[in-house]
């Protein structure tokens, strides 16, 4: 009996041993050092960037009419279509037209053998003037019947013109390339001179469009713009301010803005949604950091900058734009990327080292 208890207690002795043992070896591997949190430096804009959606337009759209007013006989053309220059839109019934030209050819031949026949009794009148048989008002007259004679003949060939162009204008064309957006008119249709029939845009250049509220009109002025599609966010554009609108929109009392988006290919299609992100043009840039991270002991704000690797302190005087409820915004002193103390700056000391942290472990 008295044998066992022994055995026991030195069972329990080496355990206890082993597990002092245990200790001192997690202690010795433990990291040195105070643990810090730390936060990356991250310059940006002081200003924050505006997004707005857009959508894209063409520059120039253009509505198309005939000049003349009658029935249309077809349209040949739909929405979507792509067309050239002189390509035939649509055309009204010309029967009334070619009519109206066929009376000025009449007229216009009239003339011509009027002038004609006053042409030849000028020439009787002055061979019978020449030889004494005829007085001078007699040939006066007829001067004045040969001029007028001239002058219908002026006038039908004007006339005859009118009558061409006009049923010429029964034919509308395409005056520039580009695509049908919408069509006003059917076959059938009654239109008056210069109601507009369809309306065509050209595929030169596209335009982002925004509405603009009133108190980023300077902003949206003076900014950098970039524009990326819904369909393609990683695919950024560069864009340029072509026109704000002088007037507000009575509804939404805010301003069209139109941007060109000069590398705009054929994926930019009309219609589609956008984003135009306005960035201030070198404006300051400063770096969010927490106020506990500034340490000020009389001689100006700095900041601890931790390496990584060794776990050294540097502690560096910065600059300041101003103090925020929970942040400040440090224009200086700092590079980018750097590791930088969170919390707990006025417990260290620059000759001390310390390990990171995670912000979950911390």
């Amino acid at each position: 009996m008295t044998n066992r208890i022994r055995l026991a207690a030195a069972a329990v002795s080496l355990l206890a041993l082993a597990a002092c043992n245990e200790a001192v070896t997690k202690t010795e591997t433990r990291p040195q050092g105070r643990p810090v949190l730390v936060e990356k430096v991250s310059y940006a804009p002081v200003t924050p960037e505006r997004t707005f959606v857009a959508s894209i337009r063409p520059r120039h759209e253009s509505d198309l009419a005939f000049r003349v007013g009658g029935k249309v006989a077809q349209r040949q053309v739909d929405v979507g279509q792509r067309v050239n220059v002189g390509d035939v839109i649509a055309t009204l019934d010309d029967a009334d037209l070619r009519l109206q030209r066929e009376q000025a050819e009449a007229e216009m031949k009239a003339a011509r053998a009027a002038i004609a026949q006053a042409q030849a009794e000028m020439r009787r009148v002055t061979d019978l003037r020449a030889r004494g048989w005829s007085t001078e008002s007699i040939a006066d007259r007829q001067r004045a019947a040969l001029e007028e004679a001239q002058g219908r003949v002026s006038r039908a060939e004007r006339s005859l013109s009118l009558a061409e162009n006009t049923l010429d204008y029964s034919t509308l064309r395409a005056t520039h390339a580009g695509i049908v957006t919408a069509t006003t008119i059917e076959a059938g249709q009654v239109v008056a001179a210069g109601q507009a029939a369809v309306r065509v845009a050209r595929m030169a250049e596209r335009e982002a469009l925004i509405a603009v509220p009133e108190a980023l009109i300077d902003r949206v002025r003076d900014g950098d713009a970039r524009v990326s599609l819904w369909s393609a966010p990683d695919k950024i554009y560069r864009a340029s301010l072509r026109e704000l609108s002088p007037a507000a929109d009575s509804a939404t009392r805010t301003y069209a803005a139109r941007f060109s988006i000069p590398g705009a290919g054929d994926e930019v299609q009309w219609g589609m949604t956008a984003t135009v992100t306005i960035a201030d043009k070198a404006g300051e840039r400063a770096a969010r950091l927490p106020l506990s991270a500034i340490a000020n002991e009389g001689a100006g704000p700095s900041l601890y900058v931790v390496d990584r690797s060794s776990g050294a302190l540097t502690r560096k005087p910065v600059s300041v734009l101003r103090f925020n409820e929970r942040e400040a915004l440090v224009t200086g002193g700092v590079n980018e990327g750097e590791f930088v103390v969170a919390v707990g700056v006025q417990k260290l000391d620059p000759a001390q080292k310390v390990r990171v942290v995670e912000a979950l472990a911390f």
